[in-house]
């Protein structure tokens, strides 16, 4: 029963969103980039097609990998990782350029696949560890009394004083659950895990195996426990963390979570242009990245890797791939691999409209983050709307005259702007309310904006 509530919870949140329902959620986080958008809407869509359709086909359905491409701040990563969210489906992002060939110092390919399944573990675990809660709770609540208030069942006590026991028992739990025994110092025992830390592999490591040494070394070397005196505030965290261990089937969460890691799985792949050969002189470095392009190339396509959890298969993972393409373009990768990136979008290049529907419309704009910071200190921070196209300009102009780093030039450009607010409140400043003005914003960044080398240093 409490793997199909897993089962329906992971599944519950892509289930019935369409296409057009994905786009319309990616619209609350992201400005434009409708196409973007549109791709990746058919190929999450597509995961839960496949899933539904006759067992006969369904393995022989191929994910659609995507290769996005456009300069830095346009969003690449927010698309995925909003994606993955929308999907229940376990994600991670990593960078092309923290891989190495087989063979070479540094991390291979295969460790993406062991980190996507570690982060497949620890959110099936959690999940589990919810269904839990109460049953800990009432375990470790047990345990507290046992400690106040020690269980006389025994053959030779009498009926009166057991009864007695039993009352006290409970009268005890009544207080501990009414917080009243929250500052009463209790003795508890506590389990320390620790396991030697040994790289007996040299650069290449256990980590990069899949193995864990502490997993190793369970069987011979058992966990250890110490006596803590504690506020029964305290323990009461502590022993119910301890209870969800013991309740937890990890053999059932690994089943799960191997299942989700194999079906819907999103690996995200930043800076791939990075890795793309493009001077054609034969190079030491443009070997390497041909070499990394090559490792990676069985992954995408579908392989077999060995986790600590057991074999993982790639072959209906959905890889989503980047890069600004300034000094490369896709072409320049091993034609195996961009085979196996059918779709590609091209990101759009933001414009002054754009950063100004960026700084108000989605649901964590950046102005709203800032109010609500300030709302913490009980000041309301407005903007009046000729404030906020002035950002907006300022934001355009920089990044066309310094460097264009798209939507993370508005984090630069506000930061400056509120700074003095942001260190006066609340000990110089004490009005409860702020209007940001145009003249204010022209008064704050103009003389910057208009200086190059200003701009290239602080904005």
């Amino acid at each position: 029963m409490e793997k199909n509530i897993i089962l329906d919870k992971q599944d519950a949140s892509n289930n019935y969103l369409t296409p057009h329902q994905i786009v319309t959620e990616l619209n609350k986080y992201v400005i434009g980039q409708d196409e973007a958008k549109k791709s990746v809407a058919i190929a999450l869509r597509n995961r839960w097609r496949r899933q539904h359709a006759v067992e006969d086909i369904r393995d022989e359905i191929m994910p659609n990998n995507i290769i996005m491409i456009g300069p830095t701040g346009v969003g690449k990563t927010e698309i995925a990782r909003r994606l993955a969210k929308l999907a229940g489906a376990p994600f991670i992002k990593v960078e092309a350029t923290k891989y190495t060939e087989v063979g070479y110092v540094g991390r291979d390919v295969e460790s993406m696949i062991r980190d996507l399944t570690e982060k497949a573990i620890s959110v099936v675990r959690e999940e589990y560890t919810v269904l839990k809660q109460a049953e800990a709770k009432t375990a470790a609540e047990k345990r507290i009394i046992d400690i106040l208030v020690p269980s006389n069942k025994k053959d030779n006590s009498a009926d009166n004083e057991i009864e007695d026991n039993e009352d006290t028992r409970n009268t005890f739990l009544k207080m501990l659950r009414n917080g009243l025994l929250d500052d009463r110092e209790i003795e508890i025992n506590v389990r320390v895990e620790s396991a030697p830390s040994i790289n007996v592999l040299g650069p290449i490591g256990l980590d990069d195996m899949g193995i864990n040494l502490q997993d190793m070394l369970g069987g011979i070397m058992p966990k250890k426990q110490h006596k803590k005196r504690v506020k029964v505030s305290e323990a009461l965290p502590m022993l119910q963390k301890e209870e969800s261990e013991k309740l937890i089937d990890m053999d059932t969460v690994v089943k799960e979570a191997l299942r989700r890691v194999e079906n819907t799985g999103i690996i995200f792949i930043d800076e791939i242009d990075k890795i793309a050969s493009h001077s054609g002189n034969g190079n030491g470095a443009e070997v390497s990245r041909e070499g990394v392009q090559r490792d990676l190339l069985p992954i995408v396509e579908g392989c077999t890797v060995n986790t600590k959890y057991g074999s993982v298969r790639s072959d209906h993972i959905l890889f989503i791939a980047s890069g600004a393409f300034h000094v490369s373009k896709p072409s320049d990768l091993i034609p195996e691999l961009q085979g196996r990136f059918p779709i590609r979008v091209e990101l759009k290049s933001l414009t002054e409209d754009d950063f100004v529907k960026i700084l108000t419309l989605p649901e964590n704009a950046l102005i709203k983050q800032y109010q609500a910071l300030l709302l913490s200190e009980g000041i309301e921070l407005n903007f009046e709307e000729e404030a906020i196209h002035e950002i907006a300009a300022i934001a355009a102009k920089v990044n066309d005259e310094v460097t264009n780093i798209g939507a993370r030039r508005l984090h630069t450009i506000l930061t400056t702007l509120l700074e003095d607010i942001l260190f006066d409140v609340p000990d110089i400043i004490t009005d409860k309310k702020i209007t940001i003005t145009a003249e204010k914003v022209r008064t704050s960044l103009n003389d910057i904006s208009d200086n190059t080398d200003l701009s290239r240093f602080i904005l």
